[in-house]
């Protein structure tokens, strides 16, 4: 089976270039399922109901999300409503949405997806490592293609966190820094790791933002509006090809496409 995880959808650049390219990605790279991060899908920051739909209208099946899930204020009490929309896991009891998904496959197959925060740099919330393992514990009853999304910001952390779950879940994909990083690999155990998918945004930008706006907070330390760059956009994604049987990486790629 395999896998396509795009990188995080930013703003109308990256809604635009994920919809002109996935089609042709799934067929030429024949994908099973895809999986896409689209906590800053809104303009640049959070998301909503509407683009939740148009993204799930481009073929993705599962769309994942980190610590900008609630910028949207109108999305808090629409989460619940779409299984298929992810909050990170391990935000406390109470708090509104999913954290994982065991979604079936037209073949009759199951894939668990988590969607995971760390803490480093973070809010403290409750702890990923131990959170993570029971809920793959739990979802290994069912099925042993496991996909972790851990959006964080430390390489350490998620470094950490992959090795942690080495041989429990078939990939562990970080995201939330928008610049992919060019280590995947295979871990002894056979699951697949990236500490960061990257970004499908506005290509000349910085992490999506207009870069000026970006350059003159840093050089006056003065609260700005952030606005989403506009222009040509970056693919980032990652295809991770997995044994049904076993649940275990045979192959990962990267993917990294400009548009127009």
């Amino acid at each position: 089976m395999k896998v396509l995880f795009v990188g995080d959808i930013v703003g109308k650049v990256g809604r635009i270039t994920t919809k002109a390219l996935l089609p042709t990605i799934v067929d030429r790279y024949k994908i099973d399922l895809v999986i896409a991060n689209g906590e800053n899908a809104a303009g640049g920051f959070g998301i909503t109901g509407k683009v939740v739909s148009e993204i799930l209208s481009y073929g993705v099946h599962i769309i994942t999300t980190g610590n900008h899930v609630w910028d949207k204020k109108e999305f808090v009490a629409q989460i619940s409503k779409e299984g298929r929309v992810l909050r990170p896991l391990n935000y406390p009891p109470g708090v509104p949405g999913y954290g994982s998904i065991i979604y079936p496959l037209p073949s009759g197959e199951k894939v668990g997806v988590i969607n995971i925060s760390g803490r480093v740099f973070m809010s403290n919330i409750d702890c990923p490592f131990r959170t993570g393992k029971e809920e793959v514990e739990k979802i290994g009853l069912i099925t042993k293609m496991i996909i972790v999304d851990f959006h964080a910001e430390a390489t350490s952390e998620k470094m950490a966190f992959g090795y942690f779950m080495d041989g429990k879940v078939s990939a562990v994909i970080g995201t939330h820094t928008h610049v992919q990083t060019a280590d995947e690999r295979i871990l002894p155990g056979g699951t697949a790791y990236i500490t960061d998918v990257g970004m499908t945004g506005p290509y000349n930008s910085i992490i999506g933002i207009e870069k000026e706006q970006v350059i003159q907070r840093f050089l006056t330390n003065m609260p700005a509006r952030f606005e989403t760059a506009r222009g040509e956009g970056i693919f980032s994604a990652v295809i991770v090809e997995i044994d049904g049987k076993t649940g275990k990486t045979t192959a990962v790629q990267r993917l990294q496409l400009i548009y127009p």
